[in-house]
């Protein structure tokens, strides 16, 4: 399908300056509106999502931050953008890996680790609905 194409089992590569309208992976639908620009569409997706990670592909700093989740629990939409794509996520996050819980920017690797070693990360995604405690 054009401007869509699963990398793993767990990734999705998403090329948010093509058309799309609606397609189901395994446990997360990705729906674009052909009228919605990239920034929307972005926009849009940090809303659906309890926990969004945006990264390029082959990112080593983006497999760690699925490992830290995955063992706490939580299996998050994982979207791969082209560089001309990471200019369109929201200011606080205009680099990539970008972790986004409950449409709110937690950053990247170092912030989502101090937030699990503080003890804060998991209320976060409990109170957000991403994991069941």
């Amino acid at each position: 399908m054009q401007g869509l194409r699963r990398c793993s089992n767990d990734v999705v590569q998403l090329d948010l300056s093509t058309t799309v309208t609606t397609t189901n992976t395994s446990s997360t639908s990705l729906s674009i509106d052909v009228e919605e620009s990239v920034e929307t569409k972005i926009q849009r997706l940090i809303t659906e999502h309890p926990v969004i990670i945006f990264t390029r592909s082959s990112c080593c700093m983006c497999h760690v931050m699925k490992k830290l989740l995955a063992t706490i629990g939580v299996n998050p939409t994982v979207i791969e953008l082209d560089d001309h794509e990471i200019a369109a996520l929201p200011s606080s996050s205009n680099r990539t890996p970008a972790v986004f819980i409950g449409g709110a920017c937690v950053g990247g690797l170092e912030s989502l680790v101090a937030l699990h070693v503080s003890g804060h990360l998991v209320p976060k995604l409990v109170q957000v609905g991403a994991l069941w405690v």
